[in-house]
């Protein structure tokens, strides 16, 4: 019985250890909070909120290599932490790891949307994880404009050296040939154009956009008038406004609520080919 007094005693230290961490945490004690949350794993090592908080005092310090050690840790312990994969997911940007930070962004969403859709955390997320999307999107689009236009440049030349070869046969016809050669550069022109248009920002499709907000939508929920809104936008309406449809003004209760599974994955089908409409700003 004398080990398992020693391990009940342990946790029980541990956890006023936690409770000390957090009070000096919201008091901006960072110092003292990290403190606590050190003698806290010291005690319990395997429990894995122990060192997301002690993450996310090493985040409000800018110490992202502490972060992302202690959240990698935590995720060992508990894949399933919300709180984990997002805080990992920001210090990875800060390193400029773009692609493995969406990816612990997108899982913490992922996670977060299961577990709890109208949790405060959710719309943090998604702002963070729009933000990264939008500069993959920059670097991404940079990089196949620059491309686009080389092999324009390139083309353009190969048609131009044509066009003197085939010019300097004799008998050629030159103003026939000339109007080839336009024709033929106009056509480039316009193929190089429609190949980056889907890089160029525009007017997301109102049907893709919250009937509230006009953003695109995230967390599409339909009501029984056949009208989606984002969920957490007609939830607030419905708490703060009235128990209504906003367009059709008929009544509604959040149970009538229904997710809208197509609308949500059209809007991802479009952000995966319209990269700048993750801009949120």
């Amino acid at each position: 019985m004398r080990p398992h007094s020693v391990s009940s005693a342990a946790a029980k230290q541990a956890e006023l250890l936690r409770i000390v961490g957090n009070n000096c945490f919201k008091q901006g004690h960072l110092g003292a909070a990290i403190d606590a949350y050190t003698e806290a794993i010291t005690l319990c090592p395997g429990v894995a909120v122990y060192w997301t908080n002690r993450a996310l005092c090493h985040r409000r310090k800018n110490d992202w290599l502490k972060v992302e050690k202690d959240c990698r840790r935590a995720i060992q312990l508990d894949n399933s932490s919300v709180k984990a994969h997002c805080t990992l997911g920001l210090a990875l940007l800060q390193k400029q790891e773009l692609d493995e930070g969406v990816n612990e962004l997108q899982k913490a969403l992922d996670l977060g949307s299961g577990a709890n859709p109208k949790g405060y955390m959710i719309d943090e997320i998604w702002q963070e994880l729009a933000k990264a999307k939008y500069l993959q999107w920059e670097h991404a689009s940079s990089k196949r404009s620059w491309e686009l236009q080389s092999l324009k440049e390139a083309c353009e030349t190969a048609l131009k050296e044509k066009h003197f070869l085939d010019d300097s046969h004799p008998g050629s016809f030159s103003d026939e040939a000339i109007i080839s050669h336009m024709k033929q550069l106009e056509v480039l022109s316009r193929v190089f154009k429609e190949a980056g248009e889907a890089d160029i920002p525009g007017e997301v499709p109102d049907y893709l956009c919250c009937k509230i907000t006009l953003d695109i939508l995230r967390d599409p929920v339909i009501t029984p008038s056949g009208v989606t809104y984002e969920r957490t936008v007609i939830l607030q309406h419905l708490q703060k406004v009235g128990k209504f449809d906003p367009v059709t003004r008929e009544p509604l209760d959040h149970s009538q609520l229904v997710p809208n599974l197509a609308i949500k994955e059209a809007v991802q089908a479009y952000l995966d080919g319209h990269g700048w409409a993750y801009n949120t700003n």
